[in-house]
């Protein structure tokens, strides 16, 4: 990578620079809340006659939540969640794909344009489409599209995978919004030719990074594709972990490969950026499903649109696409997927760079059954929110054989942050479990997520030392079950040290633990 000598001074700064009270995992990034999820087996690596359950979410009864609007409305062929869901103070704000035809000749978007819609809403359910005013459609400017601005006009328009990124503490206002997409400009169309290897495509598959102050209008960063060459990037995600912006997205054949150079089929590389404006030449490869890498691969098992990411500061939780092939090719070959189907699996990272499937295959949000709504295939967004004791997820509709069947937005939601639980395996034996150390910058104090306890059957936390030896004196019964249940440790979490943390499950019921959390809000 080559970046100007301001831009090194400014990276530099940002390493040196004192950081902010929180706690950190192992001497990863710091963070006011540290969570420690029961399938992480990085976060909880010591365990004992233990098993996870991973959970299938909940689908909201009124599914679709978010449906395509009218004829002439930008959102009328279909409304979308290759995008994201945030909650700002009390307002939960949508950025989705919509588009306006119908009926597509050619399986994409007219003109190569899917323009960015916004939407509220005060609870997650009920969305309005506000009258923007930004951008003309249809002779008007009364609807909900967001404006991008570019010197290259083809590079602001949408085509493929939203991801929006909400930095409120960027020193630039203009900037405190980030977002990176999928664009198809000609060659022609775009500055510095073409260096790549692969096929020789008659349009690019441009990463584009753009800037915002409130989400709504944007300009585009610079004036060609983040991605180098002619590959077929397709950016699916954006995220800040320690002192790099990641955007990782989707390449197959012939751009992407197995370690030994094997073909994969879809899997995700990640590209980094110090500044969000220099973004790295080479990738590092972050995710492929199991199948994928077996030295026979599993027939027709790719992953879809690389994953929905939930940065939880210590850990990035997230949404795969679990993309199973039609078992024949269609006969008319018009639409080339139908007969794909793809459910979201769980993935999860701790480094911000590699991500796993903790449980291979399991699905978090399955696909409809057949003659339901969201029955074809699903695809994630980047959109958790965790409201009360509940997580909310959205996520959309694919009809794969290219007729935009019901490709509108629906909700499903868990117990807050209960992707899965630990339990006893083995009956009348003891089960316990160790975390990974950490350490905090400021006093901290210990959260369990758990289910089935009592006076009778507590939850029994240890603190340990850096040695993993119990300190004398530091540790509590939770006797009360709940999404988060204070631990009322003798000496919480002293500053400056490093620390795990020991948790019994009593000998008796059926204890459920769903996460622990350390943190210093």
């Amino acid at each position: 990578m080559k970046y100007p000598l301001c831009t090194i001074a400014s990276f530099v700064l940002s390493l040196t620079a004192p950081l902010m009270g929180g706690v950190s995992v192992d001497g990863g990034p710091e963070t006011d809340e540290a969570v420690f999820f029961s399938f992480d087996d990085h976060a909880i690596p010591w365990r004992n006659n233990l098993y996870v359950t991973p959970v299938t979410a909940t689908k909201h009864p009124g599914n679709p939540v978010l449906k395509r609007g009218p004829e002439g409305a930008p959102d009328h062929g279909h409304a979308i969640l290759y995008g994201t869901v945030l909650k700002t103070g009390d307002k939960f704000r949508m950025w989705y794909l919509g588009m306006f035809e119908v009926n597509m000749k050619s399986g994409q978007a007219p003109g190569w344009w899917r323009p960015m819609c916004y939407a509220e809403s005060d609870d997650g359910i009920t969305w309005t489409k506000p009258e923007l005013g930004l951008v003309e459609f249809n002779g008007n400017k009364k609807n909900n599209i967001c404006l991008i601005e570019s010197e290259v006009p083809s590079l602001a328009k949408v085509n493929d995978f939203l991801s929006i990124l909400h930095e409120p503490e960027d020193p630039d206002p203009d900037r405190r919004y980030k977002a990176v997409y999928i664009a198809h400009p000609e060659f022609k169309d775009v500055k510095g030719g073409r260096s790549g290897v692969g096929p020789d495509e008659r349009r690019w598959g441009a990463f584009i990074a753009a800037t915002s102050a409130d989400g709504l209008s944007w300009k585009v960063v610079g004036d060609r594709p983040m991605n180098a060459g002619n590959e077929r990037f397709e950016v699916s995600g954006l995220y800040k972990w320690g002192n790099f912006y990641y955007a990782p997205g989707q390449l197959m054949e012939p751009w992407s490969s197995a370690m030994d150079g094997g073909d994969t089929g879809r899997i995700t590389l990640t590209y980094r950026s110090p500044d969000f404006d220099h973004w790295s030449d080479s990738k590092a490869l972050s995710l492929a499903r199991v199948g994928q890498l077996t030295s026979t691969r599993v027939k027709g098992q790719q992953g879809h649109m690389g994953m929905g990411i939930w940065n939880r500061g210590n850990v990035i939780v997230g949404l795969n696409g679990l993309w199973q092939d039609a078992p024949k090719k269609p006969e008319d070959g018009r639409y080339w997927n139908e007969g794909v189907r793809v459910d979201l699996g769980l993935v999860v990272s701790n480094n911000g760079i590699h991500f796993r499937e903790p449980i291979a295959d399991h699905k978090v949000i399955p696909r409809g059954e057949p003659g339901e709504w969201d029955d074809i295939a699903i695809l994630q967004g980047h959109a958790f929110v965790n409201e009360g004791d509940k997580t909310m997820m959205w996520y959309s509709h694919w009809d794969t054989g290219g007729k935009l069947k019901n490709m509108e937005i629906g909700l499903a939601t868990l117990r807050r942050d209960g992707f899965g639980y630990l339990s006893r395996k083995v009956p009348d034996s003891s089960a316990h479990f160790e975390t990974a150390h950490f350490s905090a910058t400021e006093p901290a104090k210990v959260l369990v997520n758990a289910k089935g306890l009592s006076a009778e059957a507590p939850l029994t936390i240890q603190l340990l030392d850096e040695l993993a030896r119990p300190i004398e004196g530091a540790v509590a019964k939770v006797t009360g079950s709940g999404t988060r249940v204070e631990v009322a440790l003798p000496g919480g979490i002293s500053a400056g040290k490093e620390f795990a943390l020991r948790v019994s499950l009593p000998d008796s019921g059926e204890a459920k633990v769903y996460a622990v959390y350390v943190t210093t809000k």
